[in-house]
């Protein structure tokens, strides 16, 4: 797995942020049961198990939860969010020994000769790293399973091209930073993406990568786990709906999906020009992260011109009104109306 980001707080600032904030902890310690229970032999962490720099107390509460593994060895990195500062804790910290934390800014390793696999990795010691210092990192063929375990992939933070990477030689590479889980090379290449989504853009589904390797045959595939999904809703408006039937509406929608779930609602469609909507009290479940109107007062422009002809309103109706569907120029005809009608009021 990777991007934890343990001590993130997603939405700070809204009713269930502190929630969410426990709930990446709860969603990790259910990470490393499913280690017990599946008696799993390596547990590959790539980078940015913290969001910031970690305290000490929380490095004694994840060893701990490492600790209590009886089969599982643990390898990890750090990422641009918890890189080895000269402060760190990382550096002094001892850890339980079946942890073997990859810390140096060169490429390092551990073997396990009882899996027959050797891991290499390297950890950040500044926020960026430009250079792309996997190019000629090939696997030095020390074991018969040979996993890289790496943090990057844009300009910024160790750029890497897929087939660069593929050329090293290694059995697997399980890859962190980038936050949507992705398959790069079926089987031999993948993003864990972030455990837990960390914002309203990190939409769909979150959780780890479950391999296995048998004699030269690897399997890799995506296990969702994510307590909450950020989902993006669009919600039909008619003329017809008031403030509390498009309450109704969004309540509906919110309940068949899920309530646990965050949403961002977008609002289209075209609504009674005589109504406003109370976008603020439309959050039953405190769970609408964002909600946008984007409906159109349903105006009546041919009644509206012939009772305006000779005035402002009835000529900037003349003006737009063979606009074509979806311009601008619609878009101007809609809020020019409006805000003529508004100074009327």
């Amino acid at each position: 797995m990777a991007d934890v980001h343990l001590g993130a707080t997603p939405e700070a600032g809204k009713a269930y942020s502190e929630k969410r904030a426990n709930e990446i902890w709860e969603s990790f310690s259910e990470i490393i049961d499913i280690c017990e229970e599946e008696q799993i032999e390596l547990l590959l962490i790539a980078g940015d198990l913290f969001h910031r720099q970690p305290l000490l107390r929380e490095l004694k509460e994840i060893n701990y939860l490492f600790s209590k593994l009886t089969t599982t060895q643990v390898v990890l990195i750090a990422g641009n969010h918890d890189y080895i500062r000269k402060d760190s804790y990382y550096r002094t910290f001892a850890w339980a020994k079946n942890v073997h934390p990859l810390l140096e800014e060169q490429m390092g390793h551990v073997e396990f000769p009882e899996i027959d696999t050797c891991v290499y990795g390297l950890s950040y010691h500044s926020k960026e790293i430009q250079e792309p210092l996997y190019k000629k990192q090939k696997a030095r063929k020390y074991q018969k399973i040979e996993i890289l375990l790496a943090h990057g992939g844009d300009e910024k933070h160790l750029p890497f091209k897929k087939q660069d990477l593929l050329a090293l030689g290694y059995t697997y590479v399980a890859l962190g930073h980038i936050h949507k889980p992705a398959e790069l090379e079926a089987n031999q290449m993948y993003y864990a993406g972030s455990l837990e989504p960390l914002d309203k853009t990190e939409t769909g589904k979150h959780g780890y990568v479950f391999g296995e390797v048998k004699g030269a045959e690897v399997k890799a595939v995506f296990v969702p786990h994510a307590k909450r999904r950020y989902y993006e809703e669009k919600i039909e408006v008619t003329d017809e709906m008031t403030g509390h039937a498009l309450k109704d509406k969004i309540e509906n929608k919110i309940r068949a999906r899920g309530t646990q779930h965050l949403y961002k609602i977008t609002l289209t469609g075209v609504r009674d020009p005589e109504v406003l909507f109370d976008l603020e009290h439309m959050d039953t479940y405190g769970n609408i992260v964002e909600i946008t109107d984007e409906t159109m007062p349903s105006y009546d422009f041919a009644k509206l011109e012939r009772q305006n002809r000779d005035n402002l309103l009835g000529k900037f109706i003349e003006k737009y009104k063979h606009a074509e569907e979806g311009s601008l120029e619609v878009v101007a005809l809609y809020e020019g109306v409006q805000a003529i009608l508004k100074t009327r009021r």
